[in-house]
C-alpha cells in the first residue's frame, strides 16, 4: 500500500539544512496496522505528511496505493488525500459545528450533498459509539468521545489509509485502550491500512502488526512487533521496550547481590499457560528467583517474560529444556 524507497526530507533554513528522514527504504502492506515509533524530532510527523502529500522528499521514490506521489498535479494529490483520512492528537474539531456537521465537514468540503454527507456522518457516529451525541457540541464532549469523533470524521470519506497522528498521547489509560480497541474493530472490519505514529511501545503493543523504529531521521530497527517488542536488538528499541515495561536501572542495582545465571525466558501463544517452569525445575534440580515478569498480550497473542536467577549444576540442561518446549531463552550479562 506504501512504499519508500531511498526517501530523503530536509529543510533549509537561514542558510541551514537539517534532514529530518535520511535514505529511509519502508514497506507497509495493505490491511495492516503499522507502528512508527520515535521521540520527538526523529521525522515520525514527517513520515506521516510524506503519505498524504503535504510534504514533497527531497530525494527517493515514494508509492502510495499504487501512485507515485512525485507524478502527481493538485487534483492528483487532492483525489488521493480523499483516501487517506487523518487522525489528529489534540483532535481538531471544529468548536461551532456539531457532531454530526464535523464528521459530515470532509464530505461537503468534496462537494456531497448535505442530506447525504448527513446520513454518512449518523451512520459513521453509530459505528463509534456515539449516536446519542449528535447535536453536541466539542465542548460538551469527553477527550475521549472528541476522539471518536475525529475518527468518524476520517472515516466520511470512506478512506484506504488511515494516519494517526499520535492519537492517544493526549488520552488517559482507560479512554486510550477504548479508543486502541476502535481502530482494532475497524481494521478488522474495513481492512484499512492503519499507520499509527506514538512515541508510546505500549500503544504499538496493543494494535500494531508491525512497527519501525525512527531515531533522528534513521529507520534503525523494523519488523514484526513480537520480534521487535519482545527481542529489541538496537539500543534505542530498547529503551523504548524498558520504558513501557518500566524495566528500570533500578532492578539491575538490585540483583548485584543475587547468586546464579540470569537467564530471560519469553513465552508467546500457549506456551505462556503451560506450568513450564516448575516442570522443569523439578526435572532438573535448579533453583531461582524470580527478578522480574510480565503477562499480556501483543495485539491478540499472549506472551509472557521472566528474568530469573538460576543455581544449580544443571543450568544448562534447564536452558535446553525450555528451548525445546517452545521458549526463547536469554542468557543476560550481569
Amino acid at each position: 500500500m506504501i512504499h519508500f524507497e531511498g526517501i530523503h526530507k530536509s529543510y533549509s533554513a537561514a542558510g541551514r539544512e537539517t534532514v529530518a528522514l535520511h535514505l529511509l527504504d519502508l514497506t507497509i502492506e495493505a490491511g495492516e496496522v503499522f507502528g512508527i515509533v520515535g521521540h520527538s524530532g526523529a521525522g515520525k510527523s514527517t513520515l506521516l505528511r510524506l503519505i498524504n502529500g503535504l510534504e514533497t522528499p527531497s530525494g527517493g521514490r515514494l508509492t502510495v496505493d499504487g501512485q507515485r506521489l512525485d507524478t502527481l498535479d493538485g487534483a492528483g494529490l487532492r483525489t488521493l488525500r480523499r483516501r487517506v483520512g487523518m487522525i489528529f492528537q489534540h483532535f481538531n474539531l471544529l468548536s461551532a459545528k456539531t457532531v454530526l456537521d464535523n464528521i459530515a465537514f470532509p464530505l461537503r468540503l468534496a462537494g456531497v450533498s448535505k442530506s447525504q454527507a448527513h446520513a454518512r456522518a449518523q451512520e459513521l457516529l453509530v459505528r463509534v459509539g456515539l449516536e446519542a451525541h449528535r447535536d453536541k457540541y466539542p465542548a460538551q464532549l469527553s477527550g475521549g468521545q472528541k476522539q471518536r469523533v475525529g475518527v468518524a470524521r476520517a472515516l466520511a470519506t470512506e478512506p484506504k489509509i488511515l494516519l494517526c497522528d499520535e492519537a492517544t498521547s493526549a488520552l488517559d489509560p482507560q479512554t486510550t485502550a477504548s479508543v486502541l480497541q476502535l481502530l482494532d474493530g475497524i481494521n478488522r472490519e474495513l481492512g484499512l491500512t492503519i499507520v499509527l505514529i506514538t512515541h508510546e511501545m505500549d500503544v504499538v503493543r496493543r494494535v500494531c502488526d508491525r512497527v519501525a523504529v525512527l531515531d533522528a531521521g534513521h529507520l534503525v530497527e523494523s519488523g514484526p512487533v513480537t520480534d521487535v517488542f519482545l527481542h529489541p536488538q538496537h539500543p534505542t528499541t530498547r529503551r523504548f521496550v524498558a520504558e513501557s515495561e518500566d524495566d528500570d536501572g533500578a532492578q539491575h542495582d538490585d540483583i548485584a547481590h543475587v547468586e546464579g545465571r540470569l537467564l530471560r525466558l519469553t513465552f508467546t501463544g500457549d506456551a505462556t499457560w503451560q506450568p513450564l517452569l516448575g516442570r522443569v525445575a523439578r526435572e532438573t534440580g535448579i533453583d531461582y528467583t524470580i527478578l522480574s515478569g510480565r503477562i499480556d498480550r501483543i495485539k491478540r497473542l499472549p506472551y509472557g517474560q521472566l528474568t530469573l536467577a538460576v543455581t544449580g549444576d544443571r543450568v544448562d540442561e534447564a536452558a535446553r529444556s525450555f528451548a525445546a518446549a517452545g521458549v526463547h531463552v536469554q542468557a543476560l550479562p550481569r
